[in-house]
């Protein structure tokens, strides 16, 4: 299996978060993507695609604003990370505002997801990471890795919110799509839902997305994720949320996983973008699953089982030091001959 990665996802180092009602140091830190370059072996680095694929799924403005966002915060006077603290209940206004304050909350639904002075350079760099994987897997067939930092599935078209600034599942599916495919599915694992990855593409038939995770009454994202969440349009059916609940272990994983990969199998794609995210571990910090390290190889045979081309790219996890363990044990058992 081809593992593809760039150090400079590094240069993205928010010193703190808002959580629970204080600051606590951020959660989604260099330190994961060390732990998780350190177990899985050898990688090689990614293929610079450019702009325009990025542009196909978030908005000029949107990335016009992240481009600058750390600049504009610290010209006005501010120190540390930029950060919003007001947003729009109901409605939005133009999108003409300058002061800064104003913008952040535009293009933001969290206060937990800050912009330092390197957002810009790792996230740009970790959506093409995660184009490196799913090109290597549309020229090769077979299954890559894409060690994505920071992850992008909760961003949507035109906001960052949970750890997330490029949507890179939405970006590698339209990528196939621009690069000939007619359908694509894309299965998110992480314990939370991938909300930003369903709000891009709710209106699709031809891009299946399909989620397991925690139950959103209780858990983030809270507004999105609910089993009643199907799609609309001419992607009515397209959607699937398969919400579970806190304290789940394997036993009872393994019915979602099913019903999961039936849907899939029944959309007969033709490229599968997993969306995989570690923080369904026992130890995660911020999460409330019970899977072990040893129940992610058989996870991932299963869905290896599939029989699809696989760009899996990573998205949480947080028990920083089983980690790269926990990530190495699911690439081995969706490929254990690599």
């Amino acid at each position: 299996m081809r593992r593809f990665w760039d150090p400079r996802q590094l240069d993205h180092a928010p010193v703190q978060e808002l959580h629970n009602g204080g600051f606590i140091a951020y959660n989604e830190n260099p330190g994961r993507a060390r732990t998780i370059a350190a177990a899985i072996g050898a990688t090689e680095p990614r293929a610079d695609h450019g702009e325009a694929p990025l542009l196909r799924v978030h908005s000029p403005a949107y990335i016009a604003f992240l481009k600058s966002a750390y600049a504009d915060w610290r010209a006005a006077g501010r120190p540390g990370d930029a950060a919003g603290y007001t947003w729009p209940v109901v409605g939005r206004r133009p999108l003409d505002l300058d002061r800064i304050d104003a913008r952040l909350g535009q293009y933001s639904y969290d206060a937990s997801t800050p912009i330092a002075e390197g957002t810009w350079s790792a996230a740009y760099w970790s959506a093409q990471t995660a184009l490196s994987a799913t090109a290597a897997v549309l020229g090769e067939g077979g299954a890559a890795f894409a060690l994505c930092r920071p992850p992008g599935h909760h961003c949507g078209a035109d906001y960052l919110g949970g750890y997330c600034y490029l949507n890179n599942a939405a970006i590698a599916a339209e990528s196939a799509i621009a690069a000939g495919k007619s359908r694509v599915a894309i299965l998110d694992i992480d314990y939370h839902h991938g909300n930003g990855t369903q709000d891009i593409l709710y209106g699709r038939g031809d891009v299946l997305f399909v989620s397991i995770h925690a139950d959103p009454r209780t858990d983030y994202p809270f507004y999105w994720g609910h089993a009643d969440e199907t799609g609309e349009g001419e992607g009515q059916g397209a959607n699937l949320n398969l919400p579970l609940p806190r304290g789940t272990t394997r036993a009872d994983y393994d019915g979602a996983l099913g019903e999961a990969l039936d849907r899939i199998a029944a959309f007969a794609p033709e490229l599968l973008i997993l969306s995989f995210g570690a923080d369904t571990f026992s130890g995660d910090p911020i999460s409330f699953f019970k899977l072990e390290t040893e129940d992610y190889a058989p996870i991932a045979r299963r869905i290896a089982g599939l029989g699809l081309p696989t760009a899996i790219l990573m998205e949480g996890g947080y028990a920083v030091d089983a980690l790269g363990r926990n990530v190495a044990a699911f690439l081995e058992g969706f490929s254990p001959r690599s």
